[in-house]
């Protein structure tokens, strides 16, 4: 009788086959999954965070480098550059949010 655990010598190494296959099979199916689900959402959020510092830093160092520019080219005092870098860094970021906002909706939204 192949069932019969107490004449099958093969029994024991079939059963653990079966039992490793079986848990495999969950492993790939459920684990590793969420894995790169956990992986995704984590690289994603360091990325989120890394991305913020950097556009923040660029302002901050176009900023200075429209001061380093006006002071050069209008002669002027310190203070007068950092009135000029201010306004034409507001503006340009008024445009760009200007731009963004007509974007955010598609050309199907619309009708």
């Amino acid at each position: 009788m192949a069932g019969n655990p107490i004449t099958n010598p093969n029994w024991a190494p079939e059963l653990a086959d079966t039992i490793q296959r079986i848990v495999g099979s969950v492993r790939d199916k459920v684990t590793d999954k969420a894995v790169v689900a956990v992986r995704a959402a984590v690289f994603g959020v360091i990325i989120g965070l890394a991305a913020l510092a950097a556009f923040t830093l660029t302002i901050i160092l176009s900023t200075r480098l429209v001061q380093v520019v006006s002071s050069r080219i209008f002669r002027t005092d310190h203070n007068s550059t950092v009135w000029v870098s201010y306004m034409v860094m507001g503006g340009l970021l008024m445009i760009l949010g200007t731009l963004c906002m007509r974007l955010r909706h598609s050309k199907s939204d619309a009708s």
